[in-house]
């Protein structure tokens, strides 16, 4: 422990000014077993500050041949550890010169303090894109295909409750959530399910012909009537699991009515069309799919995008299908994918297939910059490789 007298030869030696200094002086030692695996420290910004201040929880979530992630109620965060040239070192106790100015005292005196702990690294916070390919892919070892028949059990093996998908998915509850929706997923005895593709498309079928039948407006099917007509075939459950992901609900009148949504309905025609051929010739395709849509609904390209791809330079035109949702979720591995489906791709193309790599403030221009070179085609801007891709 050092005395006053030993700190003002320390600072005579150093040449230091009395007057510059604190009277408080305030002298670290060390502990015994101090040691730097004893403590960990993480940079928060002020929002995740706020929220670990409002005694909400912040969770590291990873298999272990995963690379950790952080993840808040809402977002989620990629773990980097950062080093840093300066020591840092855990003092309790220790005050800063801010929490010294009430002190009032013209004679300086010394106080001691002890360091518990030092690091010379922090971990390092990035917001990134959850990642939930795994999520479906635990959704498809079991997906849903309608109720037992002749009094069988239900399947329930490989089926997940949301804490099952909160200790296995890398990321936060609400993006979770927020996926499940975007999926069709349903619950189904307190455990999420993924709907089998062919039974989702009957149960919209059987809701359309029902539409047509009645000639109701696409616009206002009435809950009701449509669970009662429809539950000697659907369970209601499943056929209101339905109206939620193609329409959107509203009350009139205190009924509850559905608007159905065109735009979803046609794609998902469209993706049934296109799941069994390996290329559909273009005119013939929009034929079909005109004519397998509702009547008085439009099928448009455009309720394609991040679904399927044309291909205008073939004779004929062709359209196959592309599930954004079935590319890697890594940015370089994504587009290495799809220059290897296409050595070529106009900024149109390739938009949707990369628009869901863009992080905050980020854009696709700059995401082609990086992964592609650009060049001039029969007077169009398109994209290539910017390193060799193994076909």
């Amino acid at each position: 422990m050092r005395t006053l007298e030993e700190v003002q030869a320390t600072l005579e030696i150093a040449k230091l000014k009395k007057e510059d200094l604190q009277n408080t002086i305030q002298c670290l030692s060390f502990g015994e077993n101090v040691s730097s695996a004893d403590y960990c420290l993480m940079e928060l910004d002020d929002v995740l500050c706020k929220h670990i201040e409002a005694g909400q929880s912040l969770v590291i979530r990873g298999d272990k041949e995963e690379h950790a992630v952080l993840c808040s109620d809402d977002k989620t965060f990629d773990l980097k550890i950062a080093d840093t040239s300066n020591l840092l070192l855990f003092v309790p106790g220790c005050r800063t010169p801010d929490q010294l100015t009430n002190n009032k005292q013209d004679v300086s005196h010394v106080v001691h303090a002890q360091i518990w702990g030092f690091s010379n690294s922090y971990w390092e916070l990035r917001k990134q894109r959850p990642k939930l390919k795994k999520l479906k892919k635990l959704l498809m070892e079991n997906p849903y295909e309608g109720p037992a028949l002749g009094g069988q059990e239900e399947n329930m093996e490989n089926r997940y409750t949301m804490q099952d998908l909160l200790e296995r998915v890398q990321a936060s509850e609400e993006e979770i959530k927020t996926y499940l929706e975007a999926i069709h997923a349903c619950q189904i005895d307190g455990h999420w399910c993924i709907l089998e593709f062919d039974y989702e498309m009957k149960l919209l079928g059987h809701l359309t012909q029902l539409v047509d039948s009645e000639s109701w407006s696409f616009n206002k099917v009435p809950l009701q009537t449509s669970l009662k007509e429809l539950s000697p075939l659907e369970p209601k459950e499943m056929i209101e699991h339905c109206l939620n992901c193609y329409g959107k609900c509203f009350t009139e009148n205190e009924r509850v009515f559905y608007a159905l949504h065109e735009d979803k309905v046609c794609r998902a025609v469209a993706l049934l069309l296109l799941q069994n051929a390996v290329k559909f010739n273009l005119r013939e395709f929009q034929e079909v799919w005109q004519q397998s849509v509702p009547e008085g609904m439009n099928a448009r390209l455009d309720q394609l995008k991040s679904v399927a791809l044309l291909d205008r330079t073939s004779q004929p035109q062709t359209i196959c299908l592309l599930r954004v949702e079935d590319l890697p979720e890594a940015a370089l591995e994504r587009f290495n994918h799809l220059f290897s489906l296409r050595e070529k791709w106009t900024e149109d193309d390739i938009t949707p297939y990369i628009q869901d790599l863009c992080g905050e403030k980020q854009t696709t221009g700059a995401l082609l910059t990086k992964y592609a070179r650009s060049s001039m085609q029969n007077g169009i801007k398109v994209f290539n490789s910017r390193r060799p891709v193994a076909q």
